[in-house]
């Protein structure tokens, strides 16, 4: 299991240091509250945007430790060439979307105007990149699935080193560069993730040779494309669902203003550094699964999730108490120091101690669901998700940060009024409560069903 969770979590702690790069640089080289407000827009969409893919990603992490763990290894190089059939067709897709649609989605968001155009703006550079993220996201996972835990983290790190390195120069024109301030963050952005996807394909092509398609198998197979829309459906609708209740949870904090939406912005990014070694359990888990019920061994498969759980609670209990303690100086760093823009930085301080509570939770969550759609079984998550996220954090979101909520037929909802800190508190309840229902449900299902 450590084998598979070390590479792994340096991967994730390298995927989201790309967030982490566009907002210290925000925070640190340009001046005011709009731009990162504007950067925490961007963050949510950039998060969003690979997630595109899960539908042939999970899909294919699950098959193909399937077949590897069968000894099956022309099946896995076949599931492989369909997965990014499928992730083809999502870019194709997302592209049209966001061409006709994409704006109209933004100002949905509820950005002030100014914090709303910085974004507009970013993203009008970096969604041309779809391809590139497709292709480390559905290569990564299929190499997941056999078991190589160490392209991803390559990959990954060619995404960071480029992008620190060329976001950094073009925004404040280092080397004789043009200075384009903000829009040099999102082409540094855009160049990291393009080389990225070339050294995914590179590990693809030459380090393991089972997994490189022939031509054959990059014809449609109608059964093939079945199995990974069968089990990869739930998961895509379920991490699109979850993208777009997330944008809905931010478009409340917006509509707060310039300062909440820039504490929140900075205080989610600190948080995400609890969810690296829940995210690397949790994918560890989804390989040991699919691979232990590939050999026909329910008994390890289920005891592999159940150590990675373990380990993913105890990590997030410490990154938990760590918030409590180091809230401060955490926030101190993105903005500039606690100084440069003291209400941004008090109210995120408030933010991050609170959901310092939800970590263990949190852990639990992101493993069994993990451990779940290694199986096959992508619905339980999917459904989980889906309730607590639209029955428990948006409805008391808006309940705890609104001084009123307009419902349907003129009706007025008086609130708390809270702002930003109604809001966590509300995101605090809704990772308890699917926390603990998923455990539940990891428990009580019937891995028989999973998916051959």
């Amino acid at each position: 299991m450590l084998r598979l969770v070390l590479p792994t979590l340096l991967e994730q702690v390298l995927a989201i240091l790309v967030g982490f790069t566009d907002k210290w640089l925000a925070g640190n080289l340009l001046e005011g509250p709009a731009t990162l407000a504007a950067v925490g827009q961007v963050a949510y969409v950039l998060g969003f945007l690979p997630g595109l893919f899960a539908i042939p990603a999970v899909a294919a992490t699950a098959l193909v430790a399937r077949c590897v763990g069968a000894g099956d290894r022309d099946g896995a190089r076949r599931v492989a060439a369909q997965a990014f059939l499928v992730g083809g067709a999502i870019v194709a897709v997302a592209g049209v979307a966001a061409y006709f649609f994409g704006a109209a989605l933004l100002r949905a968001a509820g950005l002030p105007p100014e914090s709303g155009r910085l974004a507009l703006e970013y993203l009008s550079i970096v969604v041309p990149g779809l391809p590139a993220m497709m292709v480390i996201a559905v290569g990564v996972a299929i190499l997941r699935g056999a078991g190589d835990m160490v392209a991803g983290l390559v990959s990954m790190t060619v995404v960071n080193l480029v992008n620190a390195g060329a976001s950094f120069a073009l925004a404040a024109g280092v080397g004789g560069l043009p200075r384009l301030g903000w829009a040099g963050l999102a082409w540094g952005t855009l160049l990291g993730y393009s080389l990225g996807a070339a050294c995914t394909l590179y590990f693809l092509a030459r380090r393991d040779g089972a997994l490189r398609p022939t031509a054959a198998d990059l014809r449609p197979d109608r059964n093939r494309l079945r199995r990974i829309l069968a089990v990869g459906g739930p998961a895509g609708v379920d991490t699109v669902g979850n993208a777009c209740c997330h944008l809905w949870f931010l478009s409340i904090v917006n509509r707060l203003g310039d300062v909440d939406a820039a504490a929140h912005s900075v205080a989610i990014t600190i948080e995400s550094l609890a969810f690296l070694p829940g995210s690397a359990f949790g994918l560890a888990s989804a390989t040991l699964a699919g691979q232990f019920l590939g050999a026909g061994d329910v008994v390890r498969a289920r005891r592999g999730v159940r150590l990675a759980a373990a380990g993913g609670v105890a990590l997030m209990t410490v990154m938990g108490a760590t918030f409590l303690v180091a809230a401060e100086p955490l926030v101190a760093w993105f903005v500039g120091g606690s100084g440069r823009q003291p209400e941004v930085a008090g109210l995120a301080v408030r933010l991050v101690r609170i959901v310092a509570f939800a970590q263990p939770p949190l852990a639990m969550l992101m493993v069994f669901s993990g451990g779940l759609r290694g199986a096959g079984l992508t619905r339980p998550p999917l459904l989980v998700n889906f309730l607590g996220l639209l029955v428990v954090r948006l409805p008391l979101a808006m309940l705890l940060a609104w001084p009123e909520t307009a419902l349907p037929g003129g009706l007025v909802l008086p609130g708390l009024g809270l702002g930003a800190v109604g809001a966590w508190y509300a995101m605090v309840a809704d990772l308890a409560v699917r926390g603990v229902a998923m455990a539940a449900i990891f428990g009580a299902v019937r891995w028989s069903k999973a998916a051959p």
